[in-house]
């Protein structure tokens, strides 16, 4: 299986950290990291480290983009990179002292609907590909060409992996991915409703699954996830731990889900390794990828139920 990510709109990850945090004052802290990220760089970079090859292919600004190359080659990641005018933008996470994150994510440099097409030349796609469509949508492109950029690919056989709050719930239907992982907000907010317990997102899961949508996975926090698959609703419960951060811990888990599936397992295994992946990566500082140890060593407590869903 090959498998592609896609970056349009990486950033800088600036993580600080404050005592404390007051709204309208001025905020003293210190800079604790910057790294080379974006949705699809966490994926590949959590795919390469549980072992799984996979093609990061990333847009970057030519103003401010040698660092960033930098870091990704000296990972050893595979990488396709398409320069563009403009600056890479920067997302700043500030860590407080018993107090939840704070971040503020900027807007990216411009692009038009030819950028597309560029991607597209790149990808050698077949009926065992995986492309990843993650992140915002970079700004100038429209909706209706990234959905025609994304069928064009589901025609030649890709299994389309999306996970992008640029799209609405129509835009979802309307394309059909292969595996979804919105969380327990992002599903409250395209439903415009509340989801209170386990059995309300399971009801919830089961209208994305009408629509044609293989692998409806909704994570659920420390909770675990649940996933909805032909026909049938897996929960998976991850064991207790004392998480370091939590940012990419969903790209973490979409990884585990693929690099399972590259590997033949099934629904239950694929839903198993996906939080997994989510929880040890909750073991890292800011966006750093699950570690090999930690994956191997909370796999083994990760339990997963099967029940008979109606759909």
């Amino acid at each position: 299986m090959k498998i592609y990510t896609i970056t349009l709109n990486p950033a800088y990850d600036v993580h600080a950290y404050a005592e404390q945090f007051a709204p309208f004052h001025e905020n003293l802290a210190c800079v604790t990291s910057r790294e080379a990220g974006g949705k699809g760089v966490n994926l590949s970079r959590a795919l390469q480290n549980g072992g799984t090859e996979n093609i990061a292919v990333v847009v970057l600004g030519k103003e401010n983009c040698a660092e960033f190359k930098a870091e990704l080659e000296k990972t050893g990641l595979q990488t396709i990179f398409l320069e563009k005018p403009g600056r890479i933008r920067e997302n700043l996470t500030l860590h407080c002292a018993n107090q939840p994150e704070t971040r503020i994510s900027f807007s990216g440099f411009p692009v038009d609907d030819r950028l597309l097409g560029e991607v597209s030349a790149l990808l050698d796609v077949d009926g065992d590909t995986v492309v990843t469509f993650t992140g915002r949508v970079a700004s100038g492109i429209s909706m209706d060409k990234v959905k025609d950029f994304l069928k064009d690919l589901q025609k030649k056989g890709a299994k389309i992996v999306l996970d992008s709050k640029s799209f609405s719930l129509e835009d979802i239907f309307e394309v059909q991915p292969w595996l979804i992982k919105p969380n327990q907000e992002e599903i409250s907010e395209y439903l415009c409703c509340r989801i209170h317990n386990l059995e309300e997102a399971i009801a919830k899961a089961q209208i994305f699954a009408r629509h044609g949508i293989a692998n409806v996975m909704i994570s659920l926090g420390d909770q675990g996830a649940l996933l909805l698959h032909n026909g049938c609703c897996y929960i998976a419960t991850p064991p207790a731990i004392r998480a370091i951060s939590t940012i990419g811990a969903g790209d973490s888990s979409l990884a585990g889900f693929i690099a399972a599936a590259q590997k033949g397992a099934d629904a239950a295994e694929c839903l198993k390794t996906a939080v997994t992946y989510g929880t040890a990566a909750c073991l890292t500082a800011g966006t750093l990828p699950p570690q090999k140890e930690d994956i191997d060593h909370i796999f083994q407590q990760v339990y997963v139920k099967k029940t008979p869903y109606p759909l």
